[in-house]
């Protein structure tokens, strides 16, 4: 009931990028090994099947049967990536920043697999040891064919679109120009998500958070209104007051309009209830028999008491036969 009071004052809306703006289902599209060396293979495959992560399991599909190996002291890091011991050499796999804070160098020719992938806005994680990068693995998630059409009618409805999403700027300004989008934030951090939510409320602004996975749980609860899709993570949905169970992005504005159309239905209510009650009560109460005599009958009054309850219940009804 809340959410449904607020969406008619929202005039910012952040989106997330994986499952909200895209599908949600990552394909691997291209691996670069370093010096076209495949003898990590297994031990790649078997440091993402430790990983609950979207992306790791595109990477565990796409490698397909494979002799898993051991994996001990398994750490997941959220936003950068994991890194676990296989046969006593410790592994990592992630974001390039991941590898950055690890001293892990990155060889010319990955890096530029690496930035042709970005421009096509693909993401590209890394997989390395504990001294160089062995592999470079560029995941494609395609943009819903609803997404765009639902951006542009949230711009024309006069409410700022943001993305915000952890993957690097290349891959985030491939997608904001391809869905229209114009304000929007990289490589940013679950807690990071929720403090932009702060930082535009703290402007005035009335912001609905959108977002599908456990890292916008934070953001979604820090949002005046928070959306998730019903195609998302359990948590997303427990802390969000909106669910769209289709995950479709054009019922966000469909959800604001509803929510105009009610808040008006019940001050439309209020008000002649206000108005019939102001009238009626009076002459029940005989405020008329001094001045002409004049007695409600109980039995009148009891039917116009019902024709009121009546009045309001249509007139709610109304809501059905609105075109959002």
């Amino acid at each position: 009931a809340e959410s449904l009071e607020l969406s008619k004052n929202v005039n910012v809306i952040i989106l997330d990028k994986t499952g909200t703006i895209t599908e949600g289902k990552p394909v691997v599209t291209d691996i670069a090994w370093l010096n076209n060396d495949l003898g990590s293979l297994a031990v790649l495959a078997s440091l993402e099947k430790q990983s609950e992560h979207p992306l790791a399991d595109a990477v565990v599909k796409h490698i397909g049967n494979v002799q898993y190996l051991p994996v001990h002291h398994f750490q997941s890091i959220t936003g950068f990536g994991a890194k676990a011991h296989v046969a006593n050499t410790m592994y990592h796999v992630g974001n390039a920043a991941f590898l950055k804070d690890n001293n892990i160098s990155i060889a010319p020719q990955l890096e530029s697999s690496a930035t042709k992938w970005f421009a096509e806005a693909k993401t590209v994680i890394y997989f390395a040891d504990e001294k160089q990068t062995l592999a470079v693995i560029a995941i494609a998630d395609k943009i819903k064919d609803t997404s765009i059409e639902a951006i542009r009618e949230l711009q024309a409805a006069g409410i700022e679109v943001y993305m915000l999403t952890g993957d690097n700027s290349a891959t985030a300004k491939a997608v904001a120009a391809q869905t229209g989008i114009e304000h929007y934030k990289a490589e940013v951090l679950p807690a990071q998500k929720a403090d932009f939510v702060k930082e535009l409320q703290h402007q005035g602004k009335v912001v609905a958070m959108v977002g599908d996975g456990i890292n916008d749980s934070n953001a979604l609860a820090q949002a005046d209104v928070s959306i998730a899709m019903g195609k998302g993570s359990d948590i997303a949905m427990d802390v969000a007051k909106m669910t769209i169970i289709s995950s479709d992005l054009s019922k966000i504005l469909k959800a604001i309009k509803l929510s105009k159309y009610t808040v008006a239905s019940i001050r439309q209510n209020l008000f002649w209830a206000f108005i019939y009650n102001l009238i009626g009560i009076p002459v029940a109460a005989g405020i008329l028999y001094p001045i002409n005599g004049f007695l409600l009958n109980p039995m009148f009054a009891g039917a116009a008491m019902a024709l009121s309850s009546v009045s309001v219940v249509t007139n709610s009804l109304r809501l059905r036969s609105k075109r959002l």
